[in-house]
């Protein structure tokens, strides 16, 4: 097994913006915030465990929900909309077998929407975790998702 939720909070402990932090190790080990590493993390942090659950919501970067392995964001901004985002999301839906802010049925993919990632040269953007996937259409989406399953 890996680490305990202690273990991960801990190093954040007594650092300026630590809770924030200590999220987002938390974040990086399971792809979310478990409920109990919340309750933990309050524990440590010595808040509330609605201000330690604020935080964590507040922020679209972190999750609460269990997420898939790989989180596959579809930017939404004007650019990509104007360049035929709607029809990348389709054929991303149609795909997985899911809606946006659903995981697969296999835990692997999870879709979600996102502001821009500033890769307007090349638009429609999709990011893959940290992978950047440019100039996406309908067509690319198998090629695109192989690498990942």
């Amino acid at each position: 097994m890996g680490k305990s939720y202690a273990e991960i909070i801990m190093p954040y402990k007594d650092k300026k913006g630590g809770l924030i932090e200590a999220f987002h190790a938390l974040q990086r080990e399971f792809n979310y915030i478990p409920e109990e590493a919340l309750k933990e993390a309050a524990r440590i942090f010595k808040i509330p465990e609605s201000k330690a659950y604020g935080v964590a919501t507040f922020y679209s970067h972190f999750s609460v929900e269990k997420r898939g392995k790989y989180i596959i964001r579809m930017c939404e901004s004007a650019p990509c909309h104007v360049a035929g985002a709607g029809e990348v999301l389709k054929a991303l839906e149609q795909y997985l077998g899911i809606k946006v802010g659903e995981t697969t049925p296999d835990g692997k993919f999870t879709l979600e929407l996102c502001e821009c990632v500033g890769q307007c040269q090349a638009i429609p953007v999709i990011t893959i975790n940290d992978d950047v996937v440019l100039s996406v259409s309908p067509e690319r989406i198998p090629e695109i998702l192989k690498k990942y399953e």
